[in-house]
């Protein structure tokens, strides 16, 4: 079952990740003219990405719906929601008219999509890596968890891989004529595997005995905040870095290239090079932070990432193919791997099960949002407003790297192994004392069940 549920996790995460990353591309190379058309390109791709980032302003708000019913009725219901909201929506972008066939209607449209699928994506990651986590063995969670990780270096690859052939292989006109609507369109395949096999796996043993022992949190999202408030504001400030910098890396840099006369097929291809990697490099980043501990491994890519992002535009600057493609395996393969990996364990290890899954989405939807989903927008303007200059992009990168190492030196460790045990506690009850808790409910209901929770 656990490596079902990893599968799962996996394969759903890849296609609710895809859509993220297939519009990140297409803002680039096709939605500044389809849909917003301006004299301007740069203008143009402004407007997309301002699309690009009302997704990522929806996300907080999933986050808190399906964080609330993940702890009410569980993690693997609310899973099942997402992926439909996320998928559909996807498929239904590759059919949209664009501005010249129905006018002001198509970006409008193409909104309401976005904010949908922000919705969607806002439960997605964090119910995905809690049921592969609360399945894992403790000194191996670093390992397992991460595995949920390679859903999103895939859900970029396989729209990042299709566009490459797409651009290659068809003229700019067929590109922008009906080219683009293939891997929105072909978004679908992947829905429909990761439905089927979240439909075949099992609820988290740990919150099925949460249910079973009548200890299910009434208002998690409330009791989150109240309780752990300072350690969600921590959480989001150690997610700033790796939110940014993939972004910035697989689809700002597209921008970035674009206004210096750089190939988007050459950028394209040291990225999908450097992310393919990636999907070896996140699980032994994640068996890493099983043995170094959570912080360790994340503080080095948060540290990397800074030192890496003056060379990162220098070898853009200069067009060389070998100097791109070393950084970009420098930064990618191994620097967003250090940070990526270790979170998938070290966020669910900050919270009791009861609250969990809503303290998980917490920090990763609002940590997504400031990161990478504002990214956009600031990247773009400051490309435009600097006259193409790097600087402004470094000096961003540079600051939420160093915020980032702050607020994971503040964080406690949670790696069982290096604790000795865990900081929560993730065993589900004997039957013994299930059995028990069970029948002083029963002979005495009027006690609240958060009593025999506090008790065990």
């Amino acid at each position: 079952m656990l490596r079902r549920v990893a599968a799962a996790s996996t394969i759903g995460t890849a296609a609710e990740y895809y859509d993220f990353f297939v519009y990140g591309t297409a803002a680039v190379l096709v939605f500044g003219a389809k849909f917003f058309p301006s004299h301007d390109p740069l203008i143009g791709t402004l407007a997309a990405f301002a699309t690009y980032a009302v997704g990522f302003v929806a996300r907080p708000i999933g986050g808190i719906v399906f964080g609330h019913f993940g702890d009410k009725i569980g993690r693997k219901k609310a899973l099942i929601v997402t992926i439909l909201i996320v998928g559909l929506g996807t498929f239904a972008i590759g059919l949209l008219p664009d501005y010249s066939q129905v006018g002001i209607w198509a970006p409008a449209a193409l909104i309401l999509i976005r904010v949908l699928q922000g919705f969607g994506v806002g439960g997605e990651q964090a119910g995905a890596v809690l049921l592969t986590a609360e399945y894992a063995p403790p000194r191996e969670r670093g390992f397992f968890a991460s595995l949920v990780q390679l859903g999103a270096p895939a859900g970029f690859l396989i729209p990042s891989g299709i566009f490459a052939v797409l651009t290659a292989t068809l003229t700019h006109e067929q590109l922008m004529d009906w080219g683009w609507r293939l891997p929105f369109l072909g978004s679908i395949v992947l829905v429909v595997v990761g439905l089927y096999i979240r439909l075949r796996t099992e609820e988290s043993p740990v919150f099925a005995a949460i249910r079973a022992t009548q200890t299910v949190e009434s208002r998690p999202v409330v009791e989150v905040v109240k309780q752990y408030g300072s350690t969600i504001v921590k959480g989001v400030g150690a997610k700033l870095i790796e939110a940014c910098t993939f972004a910035m890396y697989t689809m700002i840099v597209l921008a970035y290239g674009r206004a210096h006369g750089i190939s988007d097929a050459l950028l394209l291809q040291s990225i999908i090079v450097a992310v393919l990697l990636e999907l070896i490099a996140i699980p032994l980043a994640g068996a890493l932070s099983d043995r170094i501990g959570r912080r360790a491994t994340f503080i080095a890519g948060a540290v990397l990432h800074v030192l890496l992002v003056v060379p990162l535009f220098h070898a853009i600057d200069s067009g060389s193919r070998l100097a791109i493609q070393t950084v970009m395996i420098l930064a990618i393969t191994v620097g967003h791997s250090l940070c990526y990996a270790p979170q998938a364990s070290l966020f669910p290890e900050l919270f009791p099960a009861r609250v969990r899954c809503s303290g998980i989405a917490l920090i990763w939807q609002i940590g997504s949002l400031i990161g990478s989903g504002v990214l956009g927008l600031v990247a773009v303007k400051l490309i435009q407003a600097t006259g193409g200059s790097s600087f402004g992009l470094i000096v961003y990168v540079a600051v939420l790297g160093i915020v980032s190492t702050i607020s994971l030196f503040l964080l406690p460790e949670t790696a069982p192994a290096r604790l000795g045990a865990d900081l929560h506690d993730w065993s589900a009850p004997s039957r013994e004392m299930e059995a028990e808790m069970k029948a002083e409910i029963e002979a005495a209901p009027t006690r609240s069940a958060p009593a025999f929770a506090a008790r065990r």
